[in-house]
């Protein structure tokens, strides 16, 4: 099976990349040095001479807050983007994954929302996500989006080696603590999607580390599993204004995953402690 992964030099893609070299698979992962996902005609040619068996796209614009006045860039990356690598897919009738996300939703509420919940994003950056969902939708039948949330990875930046860099010079810090989700451990989710490219259960999927917290929650495992000392205080959205709005429940139900007879993902907190590992291996 060929496999073209997108967003090789991101950390899902970077893992994604990693795993199914491991499992034997022929695998190729491309960035935006190799590929321009927002040029169609390089898209078609590059798709059209590998010809791959699947497609999985992680590559996206993820900053969240300067999406909000960066849009034509946010726009051409998840959106045209997007369309142009699933109008390939379909010419070469590959199967396709697309990565979405939590900000999808709206955050209202506080139960999980559901696979097939109406999605109401309340940014730029969710609004394209979504936005590209539905391009999936409509040009493909072979299709999985399966939205993550709070991701992390060893390949790039994130809120558990911010937290790190942070412990070196603070011992007081103010972490939000109304916005409740999942942590998501790309090494973990990278299994996952390898496992869901090779089956034909398509379809809307949420996929994240199980359990859900919020950040302080999240912020207080990290420090006493690396045994810093850091003493946090609890603050509202409201009073740690960002550029873009973060939804305050981005809570997922795993209900579609469970159904179709996936394995769900480890625990946020045994996440947390095989990734530590991992970065104290790194350093070595």
């Amino acid at each position: 099976m060929q496999i073209l992964v997108t967003g090789v030099t991101g950390q899902l893609g970077h893992d994604v990349v990693r795993h199914g070299v491991e499992r034997n698979l022929n695998v190729t992962g491309v960035g935006s040095n190799e590929l321009d996902i927002t040029n169609e005609k390089k898209v078609n040619e590059y798709i059209n001479q590998l010809k791959p068996d699947a497609i999985i796209h992680c590559a996206a614009y993820t900053a969240v807050d300067k999406a909000e006045d960066d849009r034509d860039a946010c726009w051409n990356v998840n959106v045209e983007g997007t369309r142009n690598l699933a109008k390939a897919a379909k010419n070469v009738d590959a199967k396709f994954i697309y990565i979405s996300t939590d900000y999808v939703f709206d955050g209202e509420g506080s139960s999980p929302f559901k696979e097939q919940d109406t999605p109401n994003p309340i940014g730029y950056y969710g609004l394209t996500k979504y936005k590209a969902e539905e391009i999936v939708k409509q040009e493909l039948d072979r299709f999985f989006i399966v939205r993550i949330s709070w991701v992390f990875g060893i390949n790039g930046n994130n809120f558990i080696k911010t937290m790190l860099r942070l412990a070196e010079t603070k011992s007081e810090l103010n972490i939000v603590g109304d916005q409740y989700g999942s942590p998501t451990y790309t090494f973990d989710l990278s299994k996952l999607l390898i496992d869901m490219i090779q089956s034909d259960k398509y379809g809307i999927y949420h996929a994240s580390n199980e359990g859900f917290c919020n950040w302080v929650d999240f912020a207080k495992e990290i420090f006493i599993q690396n045994q810093n000392e850091v003493e946090i205080n609890l603050v509202t959205t409201e009073e740690y204004p960002t550029r873009a709005v973060r939804p305050k429940n981005s809570r997922m139900s795993k209900s579609k995953l469970i159904d179709s007879g996936f394995r769900t993902l480890p625990k946020w907190q045994d996440a947390i402690k095989r990734y530590l590992e991992e970065l104290n291996q790194e350093v070595k």
